[in-house]
């Protein structure tokens, strides 16, 4: 089961699954909370491709939120 804290420090990026295998961009680094409210203000399209990293877990946005 994970569990974390709001002031959790994580990774917020996007996945591209482009045609050679796509890449990662970094899109925050810093606190969970503010992680999650830039995710929440990318488009439905990027957010289907964000991801949150913590130091032992990586879990996808939408999982996260519940989606």
């Amino acid at each position: 089961m994970r569990t974390t804290h709001d002031d959790a420090t994580v990774r917020l990026y996007h996945l591209d699954g482009g045609p050679e295998g796509g890449a990662a961009e970094t899109l925050f680094y810093g606190p969970l909370t503010k992680a999650l409210d830039i995710a929440a203000a990318q488009s439905e399209a990027v957010q289907d491709c964000l991801f949150l990293a913590t130091d032992n877990d990586v879990i996808a946005y939408l999982d996260l939120i519940g989606e």
